[in-house]
C-alpha cells in the first residue's frame, strides 16, 4: 500500500507592485473571447477528466475577465490552504493578539511528515521563521505550529468571512494524517505513531484524501477570488499586515517553472501522494503592468507512483503555457 511520499510546495512567488482592487470602482463582470486560451484550458480539463479544474480571472481596474474549466468543483488543493493560516496569523498579529517576534516550541510534539526546515530541530524560533517556513519550503511542521497558536476555527472564520464555502481545512496537518490513516477523528496518533505509519504500520483502514472531517479542498474559483481580494488588502486593517503578507507569500519556490521571466507573483502550491491518490495544485497572482492575473490550477488523480513525474511535467508546462499566453497580450517583449 502507497502512503504518504510528500506534500510539498509548488510555488515560488515574487514581491508584487502596489494594486488595491478595493480603491477601483466596481468591475464588470465579463468573459473574452479568447480561442487559444479556451483550448488550452479544455486539454488542461481532459489531463484527469472530472477532477482537474482551472480558474483565470483578470483584473485591470475597469473589467474583470473570467476563464476557466471546472472551476466550481471541489478538489484536494493540498498545501495551497496554507495561505489561509499565514493570512489569519497576521490578522492575530495585527490585533495584538500574537507577534510575530516571540519564540515557538519545536520538537516531537509538533513534527510532522514533509518537513524540510524543522523536522527533527528542537527548541524554539521565531513566528517569522516559522512562516517562512510554511509558504517557502511546505514545512508541515511549521504549519501545525502556527496553527495551533491561532486555532483552526478562527481560521475557518476567515475562510467563511471570504465567503469560501467549499474550502475546507483540517485541524492540523498531523491531525490530517493520523486520520487519512485510520484513527479516530479528530485525534494525532504523536509523532511515534506517524513514524509507524510511514513505514506502513497504520492505526486503522486508510480513508480517501477527500472526505467530511479533515481534509484539504477548494475550487479554483474560491482560491482566484480570495487571492484577488487579499492581495487588494480587503481583509487587513493595517498596510503594514498587508506588506508582511505579500513578503511572505512572495518566498515559495515554483514560480520560475510557470510565470515568464521577471513577472513577478504570489501564491502558494500544494501536493498530496496517499494511497494511489495524487494531487498538485497552484494557485496566486501573476501581476502585468495594468492587469493582475489570479489563478488556480488543481488536478487530482489515482494511478501508482511511477504515474506522477509524467503528470507532474504535463501539469507544470500547461500551467505555464497558459500564464504565458495571458502575459503575451501585454508584455511588450515576446515570452517565450
Amino acid at each position: 500500500m502507497e502512503l504518504i511520499v510528500n506534500r510539498r510546495t509548488l510555488l515560488r512567488l515574487a514581491a508584487l507592485g502596489t494594486f488595491s482592487a478595493a480603491a477601483l470602482p466596481p468591475a464588470l463582470a465579463t468573459s473574452s473571447d479568447d480561442p487559444g486560451l479556451e483550448q488550452a484550458l479544455k486539454e488542461f480539463g481532459s489531463l484527469s477528466p472530472g477532477n482537474s479544474s482551472a480558474s483565470i480571472v483578470i483584473d485591470d481596474g475597469r473589467t474583470t475577465i473570467r476563464h476557466g474549466v471546472n472551476a466550481n468543483l471541489p478538489l484536494f488543493v493540498g498545501s495551497a490552504i496554507k495561505t489561509f493560516i499565514l493570512a489569519q496569523y497576521l490578522k492575530e498579529v495585527e490585533a495584538g493578539r500574537l507577534s510575530e517576534d516571540a519564540q515557538l516550541e519545536v520538537g516531537p510534539d509538533v513534527w510532522s511528515p514533509s518537513s524540510p526546515v524543522l523536522i527533527n530541530l528542537q527548541g524554539t524560533t521565531t513566528a517569522r521563521s516559522v512562516l517562512e517556513a510554511m509558504i517557502t519550503h511546505s514545512d508541515n511542521t511549521a504549519t501545525d505550529i502556527a496553527i495551533n497558536a491561532i486555532g483552526p476555527d478562527k481560521v475557518r472564520a476567515l475562510i467563511k468571512t471570504a465567503g469560501l464555502h467549499q474550502t475546507r481545512i483540517p485541524d492540523s496537518t498531523r491531525i490530517l494524517f493520523s486520520y487519512l490513516a485510520g484513527a479516530p477523528e479528530g485525534s494525532d496518533i504523536g509523532w511515534a505513531g506517524i513514524e509507524k505509519m510511514m513505514v506502513g504500520k497504520l492505526p486503522g483502514r486508510p480513508r480517501a484524501a477527500i472526505n467530511d472531517h479533515q481534509t484539504m479542498v477548494s475550487t479554483a474559483a474560491e482560491m482566484t477570488d480570495w487571492y484577488r481580494h487579499v492581495l487588494a488588502g480587503n481583509y487587513f486593517e493595517k498596510p503594514e499586515t498587508l506588506a508582511e503578507f505579500k513578503r511572505i507569500s512572495a518566498m515559495a519556490g515554483a514560480i520560475p517553472q510557470t510565470v515568464p521571466p521577471d513577472v513577478m507573483g504570489y501564491g502558494k502550491g500544494g501536493s498530496i501522494d496517499w494511497d494511489g491518490f495524487h494531487c498538485f495544485s497552484l494557485a496566486g497572482q501573476m501581476v502585468l503592468p495594468a492587469q493582475r492575473v489570479n489563478f488556480c490550477f488543481t488536478i487530482n488523480w489515482n494511478g501508482d507512483e511511477a504515474s506522477i513525474p509524467t503528470t507532474f511535467s504535463t501539469y507544470i508546462q500547461q500551467c505555464r503555457q497558459m500564464l504565458r499566453m495571458v502575459a503575451a497580450k501585454q508584455l511588450p517583449t515576446k515570452v517565450n
